[in-house]
């Protein structure tokens, strides 16, 4: 059974023809369609984020095609950006690595769990025992393959470290946390500067 071959009314010429102008051809060689006169399409509105949210960046990595989803600053940068809080000069010296730390604590192999409640611990041990600056080892994390539309971060516990030093029961006794210099670990460890213990 033939179908019958039916023209174009004028309203789905004109339809048609801001099709044709908005479309972009697959490949190079451009697209010679016979369209009638079409008004323009009006142009788009430009993309805006929502207020309070920070715009999703795209940036090209390493290997073909491949695109790495950058959602927060490193931490590195987010950590340098904290205003100083200890002496000045001291800090000078720490950033330099050239303050050595009184105990340390090597993280590596455990949990969460297991490093959160070691970490609290040793922080508050240290503390008790007068101690100024502490070394916290994380390692900088095992690299794995970031394929899906949720990125994952690389090193859970360089990552949670941080965190769990600013809240209870360790924020009341940490005055600084810093990445350490190289001499001691560089992007794998944290310097935590302890405030003076009371009494």
């Amino acid at each position: 059974m033939s179908r019958k071959r039916r023209d174009l009314s004028p309203e789905d010429r004109e339809l048609w023809g801001r099709v044709v102008q908005t479309a972009r051809p697959l490949k190079s060689a451009p697209l010679a369609l016979p369209v009638a006169a079409a008004t323009p399409a009006p142009p788009k509105p430009a993309m805006v984020p929502p207020p309070g949210r920070a715009p999703l960046v795209l940036r090209p990595e390493g290997g073909k095609g491949s695109v790495r989803h950058d959602l927060a600053q490193p931490l590195s940068e987010a950590l340098a950006q904290v205003p100083v809080q200890m002496d000045k000069r001291r800090f000078q010296r720490l950033s330099r690595g050239k303050l050595d730390p009184e105990a340390r604590i090597d993280l590596h192999g455990m949990t969460l769990a297991q490093a959160h409640g070691a970490l609290n611990g040793f922080i508050l041990r240290a503390h008790a025992a007068g101690l100024r600056l502490v070394l916290v080892i994380t390692g900088k994390g095992k690299t794995v393959a970031d394929d899906g539309p949720i990125p994952r971060r690389q090193g859970a516990l360089k990552h949670d470290v941080p965190q769990w030093l600013r809240m209870a029961p360790l924020g009341p006794v940490v005055l600084e946390i810093r990445e350490a210099h190289i001499k001691h670990g560089g992007a794998g460890a944290y310097y935590v500067y302890l405030r003076r213990a009371r009494g």
